[in-house]
């Protein structure tokens, strides 16, 4: 969240904070605010193998294999953030993981809460997946002028 708050810091600072914060805004901020996400990513995708006890039962029934669909979310946890790390080819990985925090809210906390079978804890869970799916999205917006298979983005010689 951390990352979600610098990103949107970076984008929308104003003159005075890029005259005494320049380090935080524009273009480093922004890479700033991916790094921090992207070692959230690695978080999130380590905890998925770490604590696969807690992870494989959230999945549905109905798509089954639930050791192996926690297993996979992981891994593309874990390659997003390498991507975004690396910069090569960054906005898909940025916008399916926006994408697959969503379809977790939707599958997973949604049909427990429509259900009304959900604890305190599952609340806040389902809190925590919204807001870290806004967070994801507005890091892959970040990306809104790359293309979706960049493998670098080199500076222009002009720029010196």
């Amino acid at each position: 969240m951390v990352a979600r708050a610098w990103g949107l810091y970076a984008w929308f600072a104003g003159e005075w904070d890029k005259r005494w914060f320049g380090f935080a805004t524009g273009h480093n901020g922004v890479r700033i605010a991916r790094v921090l996400y992207a070692l959230a990513l690695i978080a999130f995708g380590l905890s998925h193998f770490f604590h696969l006890h807690l992870t494989a039962p959230l999945v549905p029934e109905w798509l089954g294999w639930p050791v192996g669909w926690a297993y996979f979310t992981g891994c593309t946890y874990l390659a997003a953030a390498l991507a975004i790390l690396t910069g090569v080819l960054a906005r898909l990985p940025a916008a399916l993981t926006a994408l697959q925090m969503g379809l977790f809210a939707v599958l997973v906390w949604a049909p427990r809460a429509v259900s009304g079978n959900v604890s305190a804890f599952q609340w806040g869970e389902f809190v925590a997946t919204c807001a870290l799916t806004a967070e994801a999205w507005v890091l892959a917006d970040t990306y809104r002028d790359a293309p979706w298979f960049a493998v670098f983005r080199r500076a222009s010689p002009a720029a010196g």
